[in-house]
């Protein structure tokens, strides 16, 4: 079994946030991803569930038509099917484990580069 901590897998990108892939297999897949100030993964709805939990900063998690203030400690699931996206609080690094079940699809990740490129939280 894989084991690490957030320490060990913390890398930070200027242009977009990063995600530390760390187990996956066809079942369900776990990264830790870290988000400067304002970064996020846009708003997608792939058929998966995930659950994010916080471990430092602020920002927002969405859950169809909900947002959710996040902050250490949060702990947020999101079924399959339902939008969902992850936004960092202006000002302050925003540092998760996610984790998804099953894995999404390639075609599923294409609203999130197309948001990303565009630069939109909601493509």
């Amino acid at each position: 079994m894989p084991a690490t901590d957030l320490d060990s897998e913390r890398d930070y990108a200027d242009d977009q946030f990063s995600a530390q892939g760390v187990f996956r297999t066809e079942r369900s897949k776990a990264v830790c991803a870290y988000f400067e100030p304002g970064q996020f993964i846009p708003v997608h709805a792939p058929d998966s569930d995930v659950t994010v939990v916080v471990q430092s900063g602020q920002g927002i998690v969405r859950d169809g038509d909900t947002d959710h203030e996040v902050e250490p400690g949060s702990v947020v699931s999101v079924p399959a099917g339902q939008d969902r996206g992850v936004r960092a609080t202006e000002g302050e690094r925003l540092e998760a484990v996610l984790v998804t079940a099953p894995p999404p699809t390639d075609a599923e990740h294409e609203p999130v580069r197309r948001g990303l490129k565009q630069g939109e939280f909601e493509p």
